[in-house]
């Protein structure tokens, strides 16, 4: 300890040269720069919350900027450093990193002149002496055995001055005694348990809102080729099954979409059978789409600062902004610790205005995502017009950690903004604080989709291929009910759509939220059915039964009901169609089904006996098809890696 207080008596006692208030004032505003690219938002942006005037730290800048010397400089650098020790845990947050950008200009000027390097002691064992080093997304001390490369990134980011006492205050221990920290898996995912086996005497009916998300698949994709097997809530069938599309006939001229049922030998159990179910939406000439009013609702917090997080967004985006004509609209909101309008409405033709919006967003600060987002819609109201459509599409890694002290109130707002037209997409970006539970129910309540994006290549599918899909809905509160006949289906079990069953009554009733149909979309829902008098029953027929089976058509295996609204309207339409045993199977009906096998031996499902992940590739392989841009190939690559991770 004394060499390091007589290294800090000569630091403060040595001559430097005299002040150069050029330099100066220089220093002065490269500090105020740094200051305000650390605060989450761009210099553009209009806060909706006001930052104190005066305070602690206004007084030590203030104090920074008048001080010349060298050793009035070092001096106050030393109180500070002394204060950041002692502060309690309660007191440590008042430091922020961006309050010591104001040591950059200290380490520029000690650059052109040398400095001796004083000695030191041995290192202090690891449990003393902690090492300062500041996170840029929240200020905080951490322990000495931080990550060795913290110290060269603050260095390069100017938070840590390279100066003869700031090396006696940071000098790290040696290379042994540092140890990545790993970050918190905060994850959490929407699912629930697999939908049970239903005795068709018992319960004849199954309801559910139809579902054309695709973010399931994305997070087994990223989760397999990072070498690891998904959690099994990240597993939703019915996402892994509509990633993918299938050749199911074009809607007649002036009609919203066209069903499709068929029938198929069950690949993993032939005593059964697999209903599957397909609607296709039409699919409207881009000169015939109305014009679109945009909001980019970007997350720019700290926790954003990863490669596939905010870097991966914006080059995502700007494969958009070339799928968008001269009548749509953009503007772009950002939030971290407040929200900001960083863009105001800009016609998407001045396309150098948007891209420079984009590419001047940094991440920093913790997560206001409902003030964001009440922002965003407040935007979206501004930009209305008639004959136009409003999406506010939220990107973000879904960590809402402040702001959130009422979900429900928060969903019940989208609901309401839903209603009045404007609705809500959702994509997410990165993995370890991916919040996939709270980007699902936004999507739903706002009438929106939520995907993942991993890669540039999925960011072109979605956001290039599937953009017209995902910004104008042709058809709303889509249900499906199927009531199935009990003289020909013993029992039966719907594959997927755990998290958008309806109960029975909720098909008659209007008011209840049910999922959207967007230009060209397609849905694909899969039943496996056991008929009567099969082997492959799993349950004792009723010794006494229910129902008269002489009362149902016997060339019936049920029946199929759709209810949907057109876009605005407040009454729903009817479609009812027939499900009988000799409608041939889809053309690559197989391949749904290998999708549907794969995401089954994913969740552990008890329904597949000896069939297996040889078996899932073989029937992919068999059934790839027509496959333009190798989806279907890749689907086969991540069952491999699947197969040899779950060797493991």
């Amino acid at each position: 300890m004394t060499d390091d207080l007589d290294d800090l008596k000569a630091a403060m006692t040595a001559a430097t040269p005299a002040p150069d208030p050029a330099t100066r004032a220089a220093h002065l505003a490269l500090a105020q720069k740094n200051f305000k690219d650390l605060q989450g938002s761009g210099a553009a942006a209009r806060p909706s919350s006001d930052r104190p005037a005066s305070g602690f730290w206004t007084g030590v800048r203030t104090m920074f900027a008048t001080l010349t010397t060298r050793g009035g400089l070092v001096a106050t650098t030393a109180i500070v450093a002394v204060g950041i020790v002692v502060l309690s845990p309660a007191g440590r947050d008042l430091l922020r990193p961006q309050d010591l950008t104001l040591a950059r200009p200290i380490a520029e000027r000690e650059a052109a002149q040398p400095q001796p390097v004083p000695s030191h002691p041995a290192p202090a064992p690891a449990s003393e002496a902690p090492v300062i080093l500041m996170d840029n997304a929240a200020s905080a001390v951490r322990p000495r055995h931080a990550a060795p490369q913290a110290s060269q990134t603050l260095r390069n980011q100017g938070l840590l001055s390279k100066s003869a006492a700031g090396q006696a205050l940071t000098r790290p221990a040696p290379a042994d005694r540092f140890a990545p920290v790993p970050e918190p898996d905060t994850e959490a995912f929407a699912n629930a348990d697999d939908n049970p086996l239903k005795i068709t005497a018992d319960d004849p009916v199954s309801t559910f809102s139809i579902d054309v998300d695709t973010a399931s698949y994305a997070v087994i994709r990223k989760a397999l080729t990072g070498g690891a097997l998904p959690p099994i809530d990240a597993v939703r069938i019915e996402e892994m099954i509509n990633y993918f599309p299938y050749a199911y006939p074009a809607p007649e001229p002036g009609t919203t979409f066209r069903p499709t049922v068929s029938v198929s030998p069950t690949p993993w159990n032939p005593g059964t059978r697999i209903v599957q179910i397909g609607l296709q939406g039409a699919l409207p000439e881009r000169a015939e789409r109305p014009p679109l009013n945009l909001v980019f609702l970007i997350d720019t917090s700290g926790s954003m600062q990863d490669a596939a997080k905010l870097p991966l967004l914006v080059q995502s985006f700007t494969l958009m902004l070339g799928q968008l004509g001269p009548e749509d609209r953009v503007a772009i909101v950002t939030y971290a610790g407040s929200a900001g309008e960083v863009l105001p409405p800009t016609p998407a033709s001045d396309r150098a205005t948007i891209l420079a919006a984009l590419q001047a967003l940094s991440a920093g600060g913790s997560t206001a995502g409902q003030q964001g987002l009440h922002q965003a819609y407040a935007v979206a109201e501004g930009m209305a017009r008639d004959g136009a459509v409003s999406r506010v599409i939220l990107a973000t890694d879904g960590d809402f950690n402040v702001g959130l002290a009422d979900p429900q109130a928060l969903k019940d707002y989208i609901a309401r903004k839903r209603d009045s037209g404007t609705y809500l997409s959702v994509l997410g970006f990165g993995r370890g604080n991916l919040d996939d539970a709270t980007m699902q129910a936004l999507a739903q309540n706002g009438n929106g989709t939520a995907a993942y994006i991993d890669t540039l290549n999925e960011a072109q599918k979605v956001l290039v291929d599937q953009l017209t899909g995902a910004l104008f809905p042709i058809a709303n509160d889509v249900k499906i009910q199927v009531e199935f006949n009990p003289a020909q289906v013993a029992e039966y079990r719907l594959i997927g759509y755990e998290t958008r069953a309806l109960r029975r009554e909720a098909f008659n009733n209007d008011k209840v939220d049910a999922g959207d149909i967007g230009a060209g979309h397609q849905v694909t829902a899969l039943y496996e059915v056991t008929p009567v008098g099969s082997d492959a029953q799993l349950t004792e027929p009723l010794r006494y039964g229910r129902a008269d089976p002489a009362a149902a058509p016997s060339d019936e295996l049920g029946f199929l009901r759709l209810r949907y609204k057109a876009p605005g309207a407040d009454s729903s339409q009817l479609i009812e169609l027939p499900i009988t045993a000799d409608l041939p199977p889809q053309a690559d009906a197989g391949f749904a089904m290998a999708i549907a096998g794969f995401g089954q031996l994913l969740r552990g499902a008890p329904y597949l006996g000896d069939w297996g992940w040889d078996e899932a590739i073989a029937l992919a392989n068999a059934h790839r098809g027509d496959d333009a841009f190798g989806y279907r190939s890749e689907a086969v690559r991540l069952m491999r890696l699947a197969q040899s991770l779950s060797a493991n």
